[in-house]
């Protein structure tokens, strides 16, 4: 089996009432992590990178790596740009293989977002390659993406229609009250998704695909088992899975994860760390940090994305 685009799991997703997990690789043991969960669950998978993880591990090791994990797996695999900020960076990842790109198009003018995107949308439909498109500001931090609080912004509902139709896309990321990054809500804070807004945006455009930015969900388990072994993170409130789960019921097919990887792969390997401070073969520390990724994603897919099953 080779890698697939988007389309037709986005199709199966919304018609089934899940979503599909778009989790961001940066090295190897976090690929075999979360696709031998997702093999063990007969699960489909978005494996995605950032312009951060492309630059840190290099794009044709990435390519390279995941698709191996397709041909170990057998399982249908979609290779997605997670925010592509310019047509260059999109046009060189479709070049390059991939089978999906996001273009966020959201720092800039209504206008502009739609302009960039159309052009992004021609090159790849062209090439056979799926296009997620954004409408509305996340906060929040997350590799090369920063946007404070006051400049965030809700998905106005009412641009919606004419976005999907002027640009082509086949998916939408929309800001409901996610946020990117571990640090999402203070103690204290409630977190509140606008499923308001989800539920018009899904009246509107009845069939198409939502995406959710920012949906870690940031377990005190692991900022436990970071701090208890060296780390220093303050505590922190992530989105409830609860709410994750009824996103997935509805137009959301595509929920990204990229948090609650970094944290139980760092918590895994602090504690593995502390335990044999006599240890110095990565291997050892990196089994372990591996083993828990894929002890999360086995999680995530069967608790909250409800994909199990459905590869």
């Amino acid at each position: 089996m080779a890698l697939v685009n988007t389309a037709g799991m986005f199709e199966k997703a919304y018609k089934g009432g899940y979503a599909i997990g778009a989790f961001n690789v940066n090295n190897m043991e976090i690929i075999q992590g979360i696709t031998e969960a997702a093999s063990g669950l007969k699960a489909p998978l978005i494996l995605q990178v950032s312009a951060g993880a492309r630059k840190y591990a290099n794009h044709v090791y990435l390519v390279k790596m995941v698709e191996a994990a397709v041909s170990e797996t057998g399982l249908p695999i979609a290779l997605h740009l997670d925010h592509g900020d310019s047509f260059e960076l999109c046009k060189s990842c479709i070049d390059g293989g991939f089978t999906s790109v996001m273009i966020d198009g959201s720092h800039l003018d209504y206008e502009e977002n739609i302009a960039v995107t159309r052009k992004v949308v021609e090159y790849a439909h062209e090439r056979g390659v799926t296009v997620e498109g954004e409408l509305g500001r996340l906060a929040g931090v997350e590799d090369d993406v920063n946007v404070s609080a006051e400049d965030a912004s809700y998905t106005n509902p009412d641009q919606v229609i004419d976005f999907v139709s002027r640009t082509g896309c086949d998916s939408l990321a929309i800001a409901i009250g996610t946020s990117h990054g571990a640090y999402k809500f203070k103690p204290g804070q409630k977190p509140q998704l606008r499923f308001d807004i989800l539920e018009e945006i899904e009246a509107r455009l009845s069939g198409f695909p939502i995406v959710l930015h920012g949906a870690s969900s940031v377990s005190p388990e692991y900022v436990k088992m970071v701090n208890d072994f060296g780390g220093k993170m303050p505590d922190a409130i992530g989105i409830p899975e609860e709410m994750l789960r009824k996103a997935a019921s509805l137009a959301v097919c595509k929920i990204n994860i990229d948090s609650d990887l970094r944290l139980a792969m760092t918590g895994a390997v602090r504690k593995h760390l502390a335990e044999y401070p006599e240890h110095f073969d990565p291997r050892q520390y990196l089994g372990d940090a591996r083993a828990a990724i894929k002890e999360l994603v086995a999680h995530k897919i069967t608790e909250v994305l409800g994909c199990d099953g459905k590869a």
